[in-house]
């Protein structure tokens, strides 16, 4: 199948290899073409553009920053709008707004363009993996079209509903993972100040109910002090902030998301937003008072 990929970062980059080694034909375009180098010695080619990309494949995928970024290379000049016809299935994968998924696929829809919204979880190693929860939203038909190329990139494909579906399911998964990073690194923090063993600890709690994959896996990562990201903690604050915003929006109240939101805030404000979200414990650990 030919494949457009736009977007090679921490993420995009090891997922459109992943598409490469189960031999589709895949195009690249990012906007810094020293990040297209590794997919191109690996036998991609390069596009001009995304619209250039859109009218030369089948598929497109985009994993971007945020809801602007996902508007301006689907919809902007130069966009795939610009070059796609009609049987062109267009696919983001980043995190953004409901609403900003509905709009694009609307639009897109009227070109007789497919659009799914199709964000991700699991980090960069289940994007390296290709062990990466695909929460999928857009028509049940365009879904079934588009799973062998899901399949490239993860294990856990679900099809939630219709467009702007699959980001509600992916900003579920940030309230319990951003509210999760901030409790272990709270529950850690907590025996760390009573001079109580940490390590022990978790390894109690990991066999009662306070267990989740989150005090086992980030847990551990603030354990061994690893905080080489994974998942920027700048990537979490936004977000959380689109939580708030959808929050806002709706009138629902989300204390716990609120305050892990601020907390957010904070990593990025304290020089912490490069940093993965196991970071958080330094925050703690820093606004803790008195001596250890």
């Amino acid at each position: 199948m030919k494949i457009g990929f736009i977007g090679l970062g921490l993420m995009g980059r090891p997922m459109a290899l992943n598409l490469l080694r189960a031999g589709h034909e895949i195009k690249v375009w990012a906007r810094r073409r020293e990040t297209m180098q590794p997919l191109l010695a690996a036998g991609a080619q390069a596009a001009a553009s995304p619209a250039e990309m859109a009218a030369a494949v089948e598929v497109v995928i985009s994993i971007v920053a945020d809801s602007p970024d996902v508007q301006e290379v689907m919809l902007g000049t130069r966009g795939v709008r610009e070059g796609a016809k009609p049987g062109l299935m267009a696919i983001d994968m980043s995190t953004i707004l409901p609403g900003v998924a509905k709009q694009i696929g609307h639009e897109l829809k009227s070109l007789g363009v497919e659009f799914l919204d199709a964000p991700v979880s699991g980090g960069e190693p289940g994007a390296i993996a290709g062990t990466l929860t695909i929460m999928v939203g857009g028509s049940e038909a365009a879904f079934a079209k588009a799973r062998p190329v899901f399949e490239c990139l993860g294990k856990t494909i679900t099809h939630i509903g219709d467009c702007g579906a699959g980001q509600v399911a992916k900003a579920a998964n940030q309230i319990l993972t951003g509210v999760g990073v901030l409790a272990v690194a709270e529950a850690l923090n907590f025996a760390r100040r009573h001079q109580v063993d940490p390590i022990k600890v978790r390894e109690a709690l990991m066999g009662g109910n306070a267990y989740s994959k989150v005090l086992e896996i980030h847990g551990q990562r603030m354990l061994d002090r690893k905080f080489k990201p994974g998942f920027k903690s700048y990537m979490h604050q936004k977000d959380m902030n689109i939580v708030m915003q959808s929050a806002y929006e709706l009138g629902l109240c989300q204390p716990a998301t609120a305050a892990a939101a601020q907390m957010f805030n904070a990593m990025v404000g304290s020089g912490l937003g490069n940093e993965d979200t196991t970071a958080m414990i330094k925050l703690l650990e820093s606004l803790s008072a008195g001596e250890d």
